[in-house]
């Protein structure tokens, strides 16, 4: 007999990376909020690498950031290293890193959570959704309960029917041996969601005391701090190393004489796994001209002994573990605290959602992270924002909110996943953005801040300090553009430097589009800021200085994509009764159901030719002919 638990605008079911963005969005928003999750332990957990940021990920975090999220203020509250990578190429690369503590990520969080107005938090699982039709109404729950909702996020992680692999022996179980959904999965499919099965591991815990960090290469962090969260000027924290050292031949030889008994290659897991963070057996068969392999090695928090070994994940049994990660340098005599595993879950196909991220066809259901078929916890906690918003402005009776590609990663990841899909876990790239000069980590703020505003999630404090550096770019660019430095006030130090001298004079921003020059020499010749600045402000204005026209070109193309963006197609068309267009084009675009020709476009199956003919259907949609075949 159930009992009814209470009533809420939204419940999120789970407490992860996804499920706390969604439940703070929502909350934050003024929407009555409960998340269920099936322990408190596992709120904000990092079963995986003990990390935020990192290639393309660190985009995402600074956009949750911008938007009024929570993981960047978070991992500035709990990080113990910091780098930026990538700084060797150009801007538009380069990624934000910060090592974790995360024990204290997890408190944190949950604290968070715990002290947040309209929020509640209860430990339980949830077994069914309650529908009435194809409209969902809320959840049952393993200890009896019927809890009520007006929408309804599902951010279940890998928790649904997980198993755990290693080498032969496997076992139904969650992460860091907690528990799993056994029963949802099932609710899902009399939904008729299509479910399917994907697969993601992590490496051994190795106790710090058995590892000879002499043989390793140090890895410090960063001197200077760039914090995550656009709402800290400076950090100063005292970092701990991490340390890089190699697999050698031995421990090739060992992967590779018991390969048909890691559970990938014996047959045992046929799910998909991430392809851009293989196990360590899938590196040396697919890369079997190295010799060896990089491997980091990390710290998980500043009160645990347990060391993070970053690229060696596998699915080989215990011993053979055991034997493979003392053949690396430097753990002869490494002591394992938890073995590496594979962990194999269902999820979602993600072309079954809406870009608001709402399921299709059926009313009120949300969902978010790696449900979605996605990696990392970057891309969940990006998801799980845009969910919550997306729940409570429904709620609300207001229109979704949507990042397209030309305005975020956040629109790339999410336009991805329900235009293309995905064959595997999907994890983000800067190489997946076609606009990345313009969608740079450091203009995050710029970009999304007055979205997030109007949205009702960024605060007063944090809009008046985006205003406030807005007025400062604005202002020190005019300044630029305006003063103008002459030969004799530069000539010395371009002689100084080995540079051609200049004839005349010239404005202080063509003079930063030069390559040699920066800030620095502008204050040497008494043509800085006469104003004291921000120096977030000087970075941007030296960027936009030196990619003008760059950033003029993707200017341009963003014009031509939004002119396609903004053609909208109805909901409510039939493709299959359109003449001229394929037949794959037909059943892809009824299942898809884009809502603009860009989108139609980027679908897998649809042509050129295909745009052709809708582009003429809304021609007579507008011009109003019959168009009934």
């Amino acid at each position: 007999m159930k009992f009814n638990g209470g009533e809420y605008d939204v419940i999120v079911v789970g407490a992860g990376h996804a499920g706390c963005e969604a439940a703070l969005a929502s909350a934050r928003m003024g929407c009555k909020t409960l998340v269920i999750t099936m322990s408190l332990d596992s709120i904000a957990l990092m079963p995986c690498n003990p990390s935020i940021g990192g290639t393309g990920k660190g985009h995402l975090v600074r956009e949750i950031d911008a938007l009024g999220g929570e993981m960047g203020i978070n991992i500035d509250k709990t990080f113990i290293q910091s780098r930026m990578i990538n700084t060797a190429k150009g801007p538009a690369v380069h990624s934000l890193r910060a090592q974790a503590d995360k024990y204290k990520y997890h408190k944190e969080m949950k604290n968070t959570l715990e002290n947040q107005e309209n929020l509640d938090l209860i430990m339980d699982e949830v077994v069914e959704v309650i529908s009435e039709g194809n409209v969902v109404k809320g959840v049952s729950t393993k200890l009896g309960a019927n809890y009520y909702c007006k929408a309804l996020i599902l951010s279940t992680g890998v928790y649904l029917n997980s198993k755990i692999y290693i080498g032969e022996v496997s076992f139904y179980e969650g992460p860091n041996a907690l528990g799993y959904s056994k029963y949802l999965t099932d609710s899902l499919v009399k939904l008729g969601l299509r479910m399917r099965r994907f697969k993601t591991g992590t490496p051994a815990r190795i106790h710090r005391d058995s590892i000879d960090f002499s043989k390793m290469e140090i890895q410090k962090g960063d001197e200077k701090i760039i914090p995550f969260s656009f709402m800290n000027d400076e950090l100063e924290v005292r970092q701990e190393p991490c340390y890089l050292t190699r697999t050698t031949e031995k421990t090739h030889k060992i992967i590779m004489d018991n390969i048909k008994r890691s559970a990938m290659y014996s047959g045992e897991i046929e799910s998909v796994g991430p392809r851009y963070c293989p196990s360590i057996e899938d590196k040396i068969v697919r890369f079997s001209d190295k010799l060896t392999h990089q491997t980091f090695i990390e710290p998980e928090g500043l009160d645990t002994k347990e060391m993070y070994i970053q690229g060696i994940s596998t699915s080989l049994p215990y011993e053979v573990q055991i034997d493979m990660y003392k053949s690396i340098t430097g753990l002869e005599n490494c002591k394992i605290m938890r073995p590496a595993y594979a962990i194999e879950y269902d999820c979602i196909d993600p072309t079954q959602l809406k870009p608001s991220l709402e399921i299709k066809g059926i009313e009120n259901l949300f969902s978010a992270g790696q449900f979605n078929g996605t990696s990392g916890y970057e891309e969940a906690a990006a998801q799980g924002l845009i969910a919550g918003i997306n729940a409570s402005l429904k709620i609300q009776g207001k229109e979704p909110f949507i990042l397209d590609r030309s305005e975020g990663y956040i629109g790339v990841l999410i336009d991805d996943l329900v235009t293309k899909g995905t064959n595997e876990p999907y994890r983000m790239m800067t190489s997946r953005c076609e606009y990345r000069l313009l969608l740079r980590q450091d203009n995050a703020d710029l970009r999304l801040t007055e979205k997030g505003y109007k949205i009702g999630l960024v605060t007063e404090e944090r809009y008046k300090k985006y205003k406030i550096k807005k007025e400062q770019l604005d202002k020190e660019i005019d300044r630029l553009k305006t003063e103008r430095v002459t030969p004799k006030q530069i000539n010395n130090i371009l002689e100084e430097m080995n540079l051609p001298k200049i004839n005349t004079g010239m404005s202080l921003y063509e003079f930063l589009k030069r390559p040699e020059f920066d800030y620095e020499v502008l204050e040497r010749i008494g043509k800085g800021p006469q104003t004291e600045i921000l120096e977030t402000v000087k970075e941007q204005c030296q960027i936009i200085a030196k990619y003008e026209g760059y950033i003029d070109k993707q200017l341009k193309q963003i014009d031509q994509f939004k002119k396609l963006e903004n053609k909208k197609l109805p909901q409510n068309i039939d493709y299959s009764k359109i003449d001229g267009l394929r037949l794959e084009a037909r059943q892809k675009l009824n299942d898809i159901r884009p809502i603009s020709i860009g989108q139609a476009s980027r679908i897998s199956g649809v042509s050129p030719a295909d745009i052709s003919v809708l582009l003429i259907y809304l021609e007579q949609i507008k011009r109003g002919e019959n168009i009934e075949k």
